[in-house]
């Protein structure tokens, strides 16, 4: 824990200021370095010293010793602080490590990360080792402490105990509470949450909401009980409302809401004057979302809708590093920052052709270089391929529930009632209702019911990646079903589409069913894939990874699967309770 504590121990420390006395030489010298300087908000010339992760010098000067050192002609570039996501769910298919592997290669160096998966999948010393480990890649990690769960587990008050929250608030890595998808509960009169946010404020650390759709009042008291930030204003009028109740808010642009545009216009027809309470977040989109960016295509977006360059790019990093305490290691370019540095061809062309994080070169001149594969052993961890003891019957397809689940969009889903004769083998392929079976881990208990709108023609698919870490079926071939789910147990957990008692597909996430261990592009080609299988099927929204996700979410409406049974979000009611197998 120490070792986080202090950024930079003693010793270090002295060589630092050793360089500046001429006793040693940089590691890289960055010469006629047109940089942004964000306390001048003006684009300025100076040569930068870097030893290992650290600027030790920005200025006119120098080193007088230079053995050793690689010294780089900036001339004709322009060199802005590597970018930061404050709101990143790393493990959405990816894992941790290969999203920032990825994101580094677009200049975001700095990844601030939901701890859920650790924190229900993993004992807390296993998470902690993790976290540990994590800090010597060359990307600079952060986290927050969830307060609730997201969904309705059998034995949350375990999982979500005072003794395991309150040692992630403590955590030196751990920046925020939240997000607060769980805030009606707070509202109704839940003195833990408010306990542990009355926590994270005695530390000095943040509060992030989650608040669709919130009205006035509603943020009023949110604000008035802790939170500091709220990332889901779907539209200006909501950025507005937000801004004006005394919150930072972090604009999202995401795979399910891409809303970036439609804000940007309305904040500039607004003609809204400061934009140092804003910044960009791509809210744990899906890989696919990633494939041509990560925060550089949001700051890029934000330039040609008129915003000022320079507001632009803080954004993106002064004003997260800002809010989040820790502008003397992250978000500008100054003396005593970390190395986090993205070389740009032009002011306006955010997406860099070289990165420096942690003082090394990660991409250089559009190249990866550096890390190419994982370094971490994950099983170490407890991040192991799933091991299911147990076994699918006949009798866990058996469906008997008089009304099922419809799908309305990619995550919202409504009751419906059943009218189709659900005792056979087949389902017919001309309509749009499939079998649909939620299993726990553990094999403790099931839900049968209907699923309605999700595809027309998928024979059998399993999937390990849910928001609670259960199994999901769906299917009109009950024996397809079977056939994916064993395969699924076969590979480690992941994704697998049969028919007709062939695999059609199958994604491996051996990260305990819900990670792969696949670098981005490849994940991206593997998600590509499953989704074009799917669209073939039927399946007619846009993002399949988040309808998987959000099965098992209570934090959206209205009708969730859950370890607790068949859960009714507005009236926060068991509507069925699971069967035990």
């Amino acid at each position: 824990m120490l070792e986080q504590r202090y950024r930079w121990k003693n010793k270090q420390l002295r060589e630092h200021v050793s360089i500046i006395d001429g006793k040693i030489a940089p590691t890289i010298v960055l010469v006629n370095a047109v940089y942004l300087n964000q306390v001048f908000e003006e684009w300025m010339k100076a040569n930068i010293w870097i030893y290992k992760d650290r600027i030790i010098y920005v200025g006119d000067k120098m080193p007088d010793m230079q053995e050793g050192c690689e010294i780089i002609d900036c001339s004709g570039q322009y060199l802005v602080p590597g970018y930061i996501e404050p709101h990143a769910h790393p493990a959405q298919l990816y894992n941790p490590e290969t999203l920032a592997m990825h994101a580094a290669q677009y200049g975001t160096t700095t990844l601030i990360n939901d701890n859920m998966t650790l924190f229900t999948l993993l004992e807390k010393r296993q998470a902690f080792a993790l976290l540990k480990e994590l800090r010597h890649l060359p990307y600079s990690m952060f986290w927050w402490a969830r307060l609730d769960s997201q969904t309705e587990l059998r034995n949350e008050e375990e999982v979500f105990s005072h003794a395991n929250v309150k040692s992630w608030l403590e955590h030196d890595g751990v920046l925020q509470a939240g997000e607060l998808t769980g805030w009606p509960r707070l509202l109704d009169g839940d003195d833990m949450m408010l306990h542990w946010m009355q926590e994270a404020k005695r530390m000095r650390k943040k509060i992030e909401g989650h608040f669709p759709g919130s009205s006035e009042k509603t943020l009023a008291k949110l604000m008035l009980l802790g939170a500091d930030c709220d990332h889901e204003a779907m539209t200006g009028e909501e950025v507005i409302r937000r801004l004006g109740q005394g919150y930072h808010v972090s604009l999202r642009h995401s795979s399910i809401r891409p809303d970036l545009p439609g804000i940007l216009d309305y904040l500039q027809d607004y003609g809204l004057k400061s934009y140092d309470k804003c910044f960009f977040n791509t809210d744990g989109s899906s890989p696919g979302f990633y494939k041509e960016g990560f925060t550089d295509s949001l700051i890029k977006m934000a330039i040609d809708k008129g915003v000022p360059l320079i507001d632009a790019y803080n954004m993106a990093s002064l004003n997260i590093a800002r809010y989040y305490n820790m502008e003397y290691l992250h978000g500008n370019i100054a003396t005593g920052r970390v190395a986090n540095i993205n070389f740009l061809h032009e002011k306006d062309e955010p997406t860099p052709h070289s990165v420096l994080s942690k003082g090394q070169w990660v991409k250089r001149e559009g190249e990866a270089c550096g890390v190419k594969g994982s370094s971490i052993n994950w099983e170490e961890y407890g991040l192991s391929p799933l091991e299911l003891d147990w076994d699918l019957t006949d009798d866990d397809l058996q469906y008997s529930m008089p009304f099922g689940i419809n799908m309305e969009n990619s995550v919202i889903t409504k009751p419906y009632s059943i009218h189709i004769d659900i005792s056979r083998e087949v389902l017919d392929m001309n309509h749009d209702e499939c079998y649909f079976t939620f299993l726990r881990r553990d094999g403790q208990s099931r839900i049968n019911t209907l699923l309605k709108g999700f595809a027309r023609n998928l024979h059998g698919f399993a999937s390990s990646f849910t928001n609670s870490g259960d199994i999901i079926l769906i299917g009109k071939s009950r024996q397809d079903m079977k056939i994916a789910f064993n395969r699924m147990k076969e590979i480690g957990g992941g994704i697998v589409i049969a028919e007709k008692g062939e695999i059609l597909f199958e994604m491996p996430l051996v990260l305990q069913g819900v990670m792969s261990k696949a670098n981005l592009p490849e994940l991206i080609e593997q998600e590509s894939r499953m989704k074009e299988i799917l669209v073939e099927k039927g399946y007619p929204f846009e993002d399949p990874m988040y309808s998987l996700l959000f099965f098992t979410s209570t934090h959206l409406p209205y009708i969730r699967v859950t370890q607790a049974g068949l859960y009714e979000v507005m009236n926060k009611s068991i509507l069925f309770p699971t069967i035990m197998r």
